[in-house]
């Protein structure tokens, strides 16, 4: 049976465009946006296709739960970047989220995501899975620009894949960076882009990224997304090849991303 979608629908954004082209995508197929911006710098383009966009701190759990009652919110979906070392920081921490954080068994990214969806299904509110209003960002196999992989890049990516997938497994991170079948970093709480510059710093050039899902991806929280970011933080590491999983990882602007790539002589490919 499908989903039946509220015309109301919620957003927790991150960091970066991703969560803009969801609200985007949304409001032009009729559905009404209540965004709830965790970060300032996509604050101005969202306010463009959300009928509200409330600020929080990602740790204002009070606030947030307060803004979801008040304006009806029974379906949501996560997009976009939050870094997890906030949770090593703890700045604006309400008394409901250093609770929330004291009751967890461990701070990983699943299990914390978990918890949260836990919380949320307690006052009556759904989390979708991520794609629904962005399926047309998902990428399909094969090599996405004119730079094609030379046969060393492949085989990096076949043992740079299998390696990703078992940090995935393990709840660590979704990237590698390989250079000549060698492991130059594996992604934990940084993020992909910093994975890439301690990579990078270690493979002098050329170095093979590689990102995926995890072996059991929940689709509500976490789905593979690279950008024009991603591209240019690997531009000015010389890194040459970025590899992600077909069917599971979302390009956003991918035009622009591809015209960059091709102009900088990157590979894109999806396997």
């Amino acid at each position: 049976m499908a989903l039946e979608l509220e015309q109301k629908q919620g957003l927790i954004a991150g960091d970066g465009l991703l969560p803009v082209k969801m609200a985007q995508h949304a409001k032009e197929n009729g559905f009404e946006i209540v965004a709830i911006s965790l970060s300032g710098d996509n604050y101005r383009d969202l306010k463009k296709y959300c009928s509200k966009v409330y600020s929080c701190a990602p740790g204002e759990a009070l606030k947030i739960e307060k803004i979801l009652k008040e304006e009806g919110i029974k379906q949501l979906t996560f997009l976009g970047k939050v870094n997890k070392s906030i949770v090593l920081k703890r700045p604006k921490f309400d008394s409901k989220a250093i609770d929330f954080i004291e009751k967890a068994i461990r701070l990983n990214d699943d299990k914390v995501m978990l918890m949260i969806i836990e919380e949320l299904e307690q006052i009556g509110v759904t989390v979708l899975d991520q794609t629904i209003f962005i399926k047309n960002l998902m990428i399909p196999s094969g090599v996405l620009g004119k730079v094609q992989p030379t046969k060393e890049q492949i085989e990096d990516v076949n043992y740079g894949y299998e390696i990703a997938k078992e940090i995935g497994k393990l709840d660590i991170g979704q990237s590698v960076v390989i250079k000549d079948k060698m492991i130059m970093a594996v992604e934990a709480i940084e993020g992909t882009d910093k994975c890439i510059i301690r990579g990078c710093k270690l493979a002098k050039k050329d170095a093979c990224i590689i990102k995926v899902a995890k072996p059991k991806q929940d689709k509500r929280f976490d789905i593979p997304a690279i950008g024009l970011k991603t591209l240019k933080t690997m531009k000015r590491r010389k890194a040459k090849l970025i590899a992600v999983e077909a069917g599971g990882t979302i390009i956003v602007d991918q035009e622009k991303t591809i015209q960059y790539a091709d102009k900088h002589g990157i590979v894109i490919m999806a396997v």
